[in-house]
Order: C-alpha cells, then structure tokens, then sequence
C-alpha cells in the first residue's frame, strides 16, 4: 500500500468524524463565575477578525465564529456528508443549472425575524455589489449572471438568483457544477438579514445590532480580548444545542494560548505550538487530536517587483527548500510534504487521489537551485547580497516564525543569501498583501469546497485572491475550461494542466499540506470536523 494512498485513508478516516469519546478524567472546567449550569466552551479564536459580516470575511479569523453563528441553504453533518440546513429540500432541473431551493418552515432571525428567500436573494446579490468591493465576490461568479454584474458589465436584475416567494428560492447557475450545494454552506452564502442590513449598513459591528440565524449568537465583542456567542434560542434545531455558549479569546500567542489551556482556562485549542503536538504525540496525550484538513502552507512572491519577476529565481528558492525537514522537524504535526498547490484528499475522474495523476510539481534539487538562481541573477541584474533588503512577511505566531527562520537558513546555506523577517497581526498581513506591499509573504489557503478548483482557481488573472499577481492566458482558460463543464475527465484534466504551468512559473511556493492538530479537554464531547473547515462546536456538549 503506498504512502499517498495511506495519507488519503487517513484523511478520510478524520474527515467522517468521530464524535470525541466521553471518558471520566481528573480535568474539570474551571468556575468561570457563570451559574452551575450554564456550559460555556472557552478557546482561542487567535486573531482579530477583520469583519463578521459574512459578505466581507475573508479568513478562518474570521470565519470559525460566522460558522457558529450563521447558517446557510446546506450544511456539514457530524458524519462529514453536507445536509439541508435553512433548506428544507430542493430540485434540479433537466438543464442541470435551475435549482429550486423550498426553505424550512420554522426559520427564524436571532431577533425573531422570519428567515425568508428574499433574504437569500437580497445577501447573494449584496456580496456581488461591485460598490461593497466583497474579496469572495468572485464565489457567486457560479451564478448566471454574477460576474457580469460584479464587473459592471451586467445588471442585478440578471443575476441567477430570485425569491419566488417567502419560502421558495431559484438559482440559475452560467454552468453545470457539481459542488455547488457545499458551496451553499460556505459563510460568504449565508444570508443576512435584509431590513437589519438597510437600516444600519454598520450593523455588523456592534453586537447590540448584530442578527444572524445561526446556532449561536453573538453577545460580546470586545476588541483584540474576546468574543462571546451565546445559544441561539431561536435556531430551528435548538432542542440539540447542548452549550450555553462559545467564548472566543484573541491571543496571538501561541505559547500563551497553550499555558491558558495547560492551567484550565481553556477547554478546546487550536492551533497548538508545534513543539506542544511534537510533545503531546509523544507522549500519546488523549487530548491531541490530528485533524484531516484540505489545505495548503504556501508563500507568496511578488512578481510585479524584481528580482521575483524573474521565474529562475522564483524556481530556485523553491528547489532551495528541504519540506521533508520542515514538517518532521519544525511543523511536527503529520503534515506532509507540499507536491503542488492542490492538497491530498481530493479525489479525480476515477474515484482516485487527484495528487497522484498530478504529479510531483514541486521538490528538493539544491543542484538545479544553484543553477537556476545563478542565471537568475543574471538576467535580473541583482547580486546574492542584494537580497538582504528583502523579507519574508507573516502574521504573529511562533510556528510561523519557525518556519520562517527555517526557510530564511536553507536560503542562507544552499543559495548564500541573507533575508528578514518581518513579522505584523494576520488582518494587517492581509491589507499588505492586497495592496502590493511585500516581497514574500507567508499565506495559507483551506479548500471553501473539496474539490481541486477551490485552489486551482485562486490564481486566475481576475482572482481576488491572486496575491502573487499571476496572470497567464493559458492558464486562465484551463480553469474557465474546466468551470463550463460536469464531465469529470474534462475537468479534472484541464486542472492538472492548469496546476502544472502554475508550478513551472512558481508564482507561489508550496511548502506543505496542512493537518489541524487541537487539543480538546476529556470532559468535551461530540466536537466534529469537516475536512476543510475549522473544529464545528454545535453539538458539542461538557461534563456528560
């Protein structure tokens, strides 16, 4: 049995989840001054969040509290399938792109407000506002119509979406997409609330005018120190929320986080140190426990600036990095080692790892490295010792900085150049990122949806997210190719296509693919994991 196959079992086995065990342990939630039966789970939300507004988020800081408090037309079960969430049912024309989503009965707005279809209507044509300017815009461009209007080339009243009544919903896709109902679930297609959002267009910044319609609601918000959720007594499946509430702390340390966890603080943490995994696997803690993610740790370079306009030099220090020693010796998490920008765990036309008939895109050649920076240097006309006024920009957090400090040495050693590092809070990372404002920069990106487009598509010309500003013609047809149809081996042909002229131009540099290492308290139960989402708290229960 080869490896990749035993890296996809083992992905697959975390993905359908375990509800986590209940076994009697000598840990017991500290007194919080909350009264006795009132459960509250205490963990670390490790940013700020730049925005709660679903229709302008834009990373996992943010998006971990919006799946607690919202929800949308489908949703992750326990068991790892996607079920009706605000829907009740749906259909899907002959034509393949006529959806005609028939909401529950009994769904309500956390001020008691009836959810209704014209509230989906309103919040997918309010993210497409090219005035809003939402980054995730381009995830209704599934919509007919949606990318013609988010570009000023179309009208709002073309776009795919309609109430046909307070309870009936139609959408109308440019193309057959196989993924689009877990599209569905994803926070940028939760609905707000239309009449909230008309009469304070600040709503979602104060928790006295927040409303959602998610398990949760949002009760505290006290900037960089905590967020506070609280049990949503007018979510439909209430009767099966067991926690009283959710409290988010915001430190950025890891270490600190880890010791607030250690002496009881905390019941639930995520991320963890990566000398605590190393030290916890070790020791086979029954508190650790390896989460399946669909996820990539990659940089980004600048490529409108020199000398990372050049590809030599861009291929070189991605050859001049050792991922093996990065994640056995200082990421320590059962990552593994980055072979392209799509991750393991997705599967291709023949029911098999996509990875594999992908290939090996990415890898060790310290002699091809040297090679190929030498002509880089060249032809850009830098020299070695220029790249001292170059950094390598991340977000505050010790594994970060290890790995930043890993890489700035193999570079060091195997190519003979000397960058910084540069360190700034991950909203401030982001701002940076999108305004041109680095040379390298430390990112990461979590499949919104298991299939290989969720990465594939990141790098299109027009992509918000094209931090790294690639802009190849071909490549762009590729993946407009593999949008505009459901034949599997089309499809997934043209990605692996699309992915290897990626890699040939190395406008970002894999590293690895992620794993989700948290540590979970004994008295915590039924915490469940979708495979590209963070740890879901909604049915979790304490002290059972």
């Amino acid at each position: 049995m080869n490896k990749k196959f035993l890296i996809l079992v083992s992905l697959l086995l975390v993905t359908v989840m375990v509800f986590t065990a209940c076994s009697k342990s000598a840990d017991t939630p500290k007194d919080t001054g909350n009264k006795p039966t009132e459960k509250i789970l205490r963990t670390n939300n490790s940013s700020e969040p730049g925005t709660l507004d679903p229709a302008l988020a834009q990373g996992t800081h943010e998006s971990w509290v919006l799946d607690h408090i919202f929800e949308g037309l489908f949703k992750h079960s326990p068991d790892g399938t996607m079920i009706p969430g605000m829907a009740k049912e749906y259909t899907l024309a002959d034509d393949e792109v006529t959806y005609t989503f028939t909401l529950r009965d009994d769904i309500k707005w956390s001020n008691g407000d009836p959810v209704t279809a014209h509230d989906f209507e309103y919040s997918w044509k309010r993210a497409l506002d090219p005035n809003l300017a939402a980054e995730y815009a381009y995830q209704f461009y599934y919509l007919k119509g949606g990318e013609a209007y988010n570009t000023g080339a179309g009208s709002v009243d073309e776009v795919g979406v309609k109430a046909l009544d307070d309870k009936t919903l139609e959408v109308t896709l440019e193309a057959p997409t196989a993924y689009f109902l877990e599209l569905t679930s994803f926070y940028t297609y939760f609905p707000v609330n239309q009449k909230v959002v008309e009469a304070n267009p600040d709503w979602a910044k104060n928790p006295s005018t927040y409303v959602s319609n998610g398990p949760f609601k949002l009760t505290e918000w006290v900037h960089n120190a905590k967020i506070v959720v609280m049990k949503n007594e007018n979510y439909y499946d209430a009767a099966n929320v067991k926690l009283d509430g959710i409290d988010f702390a915001i430190l950025d340390d890891e270490n600190t986080a880890w010791q607030k966890y250690e002496g009881g603080e905390f019941d639930f943490l995520t991320p963890l140190p990566q000398a605590v995994v190393a030290q916890m696997k070790a020791q086979n803690n029954p508190e650790l426990v390896i989460g399946g993610d669909v996820a990539t740790y990659y940089y980004n370079f600048n490529t409108k600036i020199k000398p990372f306009d050049n590809v030599k030099i861009r291929k070189a220090l991605a050859m001049a990095i050792d991922r093996q020693t990065i994640v056995d010796k200082i990421a320590q998490g059962g990552q593994v080692p980055a072979e392209g920008v799509v991750p393991f765990g997705m599967l291709d036309e023949n029911n098999k790892e996509y990875r594999d008939a992908a290939g090996k895109l990415v890898e060790f050649n310290l002699t091809e490295a040297k090679k190929l920076f030498q002509e880089g240097l060249t032809e850009s006309g830098y020299k070695a010792g220029d790249f001292s006024q170059f950094a390598i920009l991340y977000n505050t957090s010790e594994g970060h900085k290890k790995i930043a400090q890993a890489i700035q040495e193999m570079w060091r050693a195997n190519l003979g150049i000397e960058v910084q590092l540069e360190n700034v809070d991950f909203q401030v990372k982001l701002d940076r990122e999108k305004a041109g404002d680095f040379q390298i920069s430390r990112a990461g990106w979590t499949g919104d949806y298991v299939d290989p487009m969720t990465f594939v598509d990141l790098w299109v010309s027009s992509s918000s997210f094209n931090d790294a500003k690639f802009n190849n013609a071909e490549y762009d047809a590729l993946v407009a190719k593999a949008k505009s149809t459901t034949d599997q081996e089309v499809r997934m042909e043209a990605m692996r296509q699309a992915e290897k002229i990626l890699m040939d131009n190395m406008p970002v540099l894999p590293i690895y693919h992620y794993t989700q290492p948290y540590a979970q308290k004994s008295y915590v139960t039924d915490v469940f994991k979708p495979l590209n989402r963070y740890p879901y708290f909604i049915y979790a229960d304490m002290n059972k």
